[in-house]
């Protein structure tokens, strides 16, 4: 959940991408030449693109006094590139203006997908407003301290402006007291967005739905502490050198007892810090609200015996977190290659106890971090550290480092809306759902399920198979010309539906303890093609064809092209990623206007 009031921002993206004729792997893992070589392709790779960006400025968009920072570089194992680019108009970054360039094997320009379908120059290049009038502006209506503000273009409405950007923090409207990002019209002095940072799990109409039905998220508590003879392996010999990789063994809230790989930083000393996950790391926020990690009290231990199964333990929700997190990691890795959230060898962090009665569980890109509130202890009972809460807001900051899908506009309450944030909210459902698969706990058995551990009446929070049996959030099972006007966890059941019909197929079937019974817009079957090539496309698409404007149609195109790059244009799973769109109701003949 993510960004900005931009209520035409759903523009239909740009795309001319040339055949690269890439077939046959199930699952693309990212490029693994050695560090200085990678490091020197890369190098070559972002100095062709860029140089056919400008060359083929009629379909890229990029022209005089723009310039372009390469994010994210992906080298497929078929020989295509991908450089993906923020874009800058004379020194100004561009709200809206990010692109991904494709290229061959022979580093020839194959094609683009683009965010803005329109000059991104402002018609006018003036400022009216001062940055302090800027600046004043942001902190009343975020009600916090704003930081200097930046001149930037935006050009998320279909037509560009000069604007300011300033960050607001310690906001009394953001959650647990974060930043907000708010943009003002450098001429009219308008706000043009006004969002929170982070990325919250539980949305503000979910939460108003279960005071009202007098409900709560009370999850059921495993409470099984670690049995008092039990360490890990390697506390059990002193170790010749510390810091040192050790095994311990955590009881968490709701993942049972688990192995946890720490630090060993002494002869009875431990802290939980995963060395061979890049240096992961938990820590305790003190029931402050902490948006600075290093600030986090790091939690430790003499015997690598972690939590007791209980909230009475602090250590017990850091348990169920690292855990999460190293799973969510290792899905990543072992299926795509991903080497951390943001592909760059780097840890992934966490801090529980964040705040006193926050009630929510969150991605905040200040701080780089998983942030876990303890539940306000009405409403939300416990901390929200379940497997699949902690997939789902990981992704969102793979998200953030990818395609940066951003929502079309925010209301006053906070909730969020249009198809690019609710394609975000399903994208993080999906790959939520597929870390549960791939950890396959017994006592967090994995499904298509989404918040099942919640303790919620209707017995989870969403679902991908028939996303309307939602009925906190009414969710949608299909599109529509007024889903863009949909909530974002609502409207998520449009591609959450379409990926569950790609994996398994319509119809009734078990698998594991659910029943699932998905159903389709015209009634007709869909075959589907598993689990592992489903999320392979999704993954793929996500990475190399969206763009912070995708919406569903975009989103079709997007895994369509997945698809042909993996399996080939003629193949089963081509054609029933078509299908399966269809089969929600996002079709080639039902393009809605750009905005």
């Amino acid at each position: 959940m993510r960004r900005a009031h931009i209520r035409t921002l759903a523009i239909a993206v740009a795309v001319t991408t040339a055949a690269t004729g890439l077939t046959g792997t199930a699952l693309a893992g990212e490029d693994r030449a050695p560090a200085t070589t990678a490091v020197a392709q890369s190098a070559d790779i972002v100095r062709a693109a860029r140089a056919a960006a400008f060359a083929h400025g009629a379909a890229t968009g990029v022209g005089r006094g723009d310039a372009l920072q390469a994010q994210d570089v992906l080298i497929d194992p078929e020989g295509a590139r991908h450089v993906r680019f923020q874009r800058t108009h004379r020194g100004m970054p561009v709200l809206g203006g990010d692109l991904v360039v494709h290229l061959t094997a022979r580093l020839t320009y194959a094609g683009v997908t683009r965010a803005a379908g329109h000059t991104v120059a402002p018609a006018r290049a003036e400022a009216a407003l001062t940055a302090r009038q800027a600046e004043a502006k942001a902190a009343a209506v975020a009600q916090g301290d704003a930081r200097d503000a930046e001149l930037v273009v935006d050009a998320r409405r279909g037509a560009s402006a000069l604007a300011y950007r300033i960050q607001v923090t310690d906001s009394a409207t953001a959650e647990g007291g974060g930043s907000r990002t708010v943009v003002v019209d450098a001429r009219t002095g308008t706000v043009r967005s006004n969002l929170p940072d982070s990325d919250e799990f539980l949305s503000p109409t979910l939460v108003d739905e279960l005071r009202e039905r007098g409900e709560s998220l009370d999850p059921a508590t495993h409470n099984a502490p670690v049995p008092s003879g039990l360490m890990g392996a390697s506390a059990a010999a002193a170790a010749a050198r510390y810091p040192a990789t050790a095994k311990g063994t955590g009881s968490s809230l709701f993942a049972g007892k688990v192995p946890l790989t720490t630090t060993r930083t002494g002869r009875s000393s431990y802290l939980l810090k995963d060395p061979t996950r890049w240096g992961t790391e938990t820590r305790d926020a003190k029931n402050l609200e902490l948006e600075n990690f290093s600030r986090g009290k790091k939690f430790t231990t003499k015997n690598n015996k972690w939590g007791n199964g209980a909230v009475s333990h602090r250590a017990s929700a850091a348990v169920d977190a690292q855990y999460g997190i190293t799973k969510t990691l290792d899905f990543y890795k072992k299926s795509f290659g991903r080497k951390g959230i943001a592909n760059n060898g780097k840890g992934a962090r966490a801090m529980v106890h964040f705040g006193k009665k926050v009630d929510n569980a969150f991605w905040d890109p200040a701080c780089g971090c998983m942030l876990y509130g303890d539940g306000d202890g009405r409403t939300i009972k416990k901390p929200l550290v379940v497997l699949d809460v902690t997939g789902h807001e990981l992704t969102h900051g793979i998200v953030d480092a990818t395609a940066r899908l951003e929502p079309t506009y925010v209301d006053d309450e906070g909730n969020q809306y249009g198809e690019p944030g609710s394609l975000n909210e399903s994208l993080a459902d999906i790959f939520g759902s597929a870390v549960e698969f791939s950890a396959n706990n017994p006592k967090n058995p994995p499904n298509y399920l989404i918040g099942e551990k919640l303790g919620l009446r209707q017995k989870f929070l969403r679902r991908l198979d028939k996303p309307s049996l939602d009925v906190l959030e009414g969710a949608i099972d299909y599109w529509s010309p007024r889903t863009d006007d949909a909530e974002v966890h609502a409207g998520s059941g449009v591609s959450s539906h379409a990926y569950y019909l790609l994996a398994e197929g319509s119809g009734r079937k078990k698998i594991g303890s659910v029943t699932y019974d998905s159903p389709t817009y015209t009634g007709a079957p869909v075959k589907g093609i598993g689990r592992t090539k489903a999320t392979a496309i999704f993954y793929r698409a996500l990475t190399r064809y969206m763009v912070s404007s995708t919406g569903f149609h975009d989103a079709r195109v997007a895994t369509l092209k997945a698809a042909r790059d993996l399996y080939g244009q003629n193949s089963t799973e081509f054609t029933t990623v078509n299908k399966a769109w269809a089969a929600v109701n996002v079709t080639s003949a039902n393009v809605p206007p750009r905005r």
